[in-house]
């Protein structure tokens, strides 16, 4: 079974300095926990006390109303944040801190011996605690340093998940899938997690195939909303992975709560920006998706909208132009179809555009 650990909240306040209230935050971990997410990262404690209160109060209600979604924090691998983190209340500490590929084995030697300590602390202080660390770059690691590094995570430290983040977002998937191999080998009874930037588009395709090579858990969000371009994307990385027969909790089935809590992500975004991530052409989601030209498309079901948009120009047929003709209760003689869909597509190539609604009926009344 996947873990699936939605970071909306956390990675979200990287999107264009997007903030989210408390009301809002709890709202998002009632979305998550009706659709089954594992673990919701709700914040960055480190960052402000208030929001350290946040993360806080999030975990009390969670803990209170029995939700089976366990509240989890991200922060350095410091120990001042690390306290921060454990004086939330929060039992899923997630940690980050980076290695340059340039960094000599003294350099690599130290920082080591530095997060072993705050990982005892960790366990000293709250021995249930689930600690995942993230350390490196994936795309941009050496082998070498790679290597070392996960050993050491995994076999060393045997923390309990090993977070691996493609942070420039350069990789294609193959990539991702020979390092995730490759750290799945290493890192024995820990889990891997695969975590995927946007840069190149390839984010929800990585994730998916960090999954299909051995990850036990994924990191992504709503609408992919995160640092940059985001990273992948909550329902599509689920959907695709149960199509292929690879279980979690997501509900992915549950379409009314998933638009749902996307319209309110997307709502708040384009409150504090002046854009939402909600697009024409976001997939799934976008009203470009249910929009169709060529009829070949149009017989297939499309997006979260019942009510296919048909569009007509030069490269329609006839069965496009009969479908539009009926969806729109334009009348026509069935007869003379043929001679319709050439007045349309002879229109459409002299106006250099598709055509409106009222010119289709025009055309459509004129060959009556």
């Amino acid at each position: 079974m996947i873990t699936v650990i939605d970071q909306t909240i956390r990675e979200g306040m990287q999107y264009q300095g997007v903030v989210f209230s408390l009301d809002q935050r709890m709202k998002i971990l009632a979305f998550q926990e009706q659709l089954g997410v594992d673990v919701c990262q709700a914040g960055y404690p480190s960052a402000h006390p208030q929001e350290a209160g946040m993360v806080r109060h999030m975990a009390d209600h969670a803990a209170k109303n029995g939700y089976r979604i366990r509240v989890a924090a991200l922060g350095r691998a410091f120990m001042q944040d690390a306290d921060t983190l454990l004086n939330t209340g929060i039992h899923d500490v997630h940690l980050h801190l980076h290695i340059k590929n340039s960094a000599t084995r003294a350099e690599v030697e130290k920082t080591c011996t530095g997060l072993g300590i705050v990982v005892d602390h960790i366990r000293t202080t709250r021995p249930d605690a689930v600690i995942c660390v993230a350390m490196l770059d994936m795309g941009r690691t050496g082998p070498a340093l790679f290597d070392t590094c996960i050993r050491f995570l995994c076999r060393d430290l045997k923390i309990d998940m090993l977070s691996l983040p493609d942070t420039s977002g350069i990789m294609a998937p193959n990539q991702v899938a020979e390092r995730i191999k490759k750290a799945v080998c290493h890192a024995e009874d820990t889990a891997v997690s695969i975590h995927c930037h946007n840069d190149f588009g390839m984010a929800s395709a990585n994730t998916i195939m960090g999954i299909v090579a051995g990850a036990r858990a994924l990191e992504v969000s709503a609408l992919g909303i995160g640092e940059r371009n985001g990273i992948g994307d909550l329902y599509t990385v689920a959907k695709l992975l149960a199509d292929q027969g690879i279980s979690c909790r997501f509900d992915h089935e549950n379409m009314a709560a998933i638009t749902a809590y996307y319209a309110f992500v997307d709502a708040i975004v384009k409150e504090q920006t002046g854009q939402g991530l909600i697009s024409p052409p976001t997939p799934v989601f976008g009203q470009a998706v249910h929009t169709h030209v060529a009829g070949t498309h149009a017989d297939g079901a499309f997006g979260i909208s019942s009510t296919p948009n048909f569009h007509l120009n030069l490269l329609c047929g006839r069965r496009m132009v009969q479908k539009y003709l009926t969806l729109h209760t334009i009348a026509f003689n069935p007869a003379r179809l043929d001679n319709i869909t050439r007045a349309i597509k002879n229109a459409s190539m002299q106006k250099c555009r598709r055509l409106e609604k009222t010119e289709i009926q025009e055309i459509a009344a004129s060959s009556n």
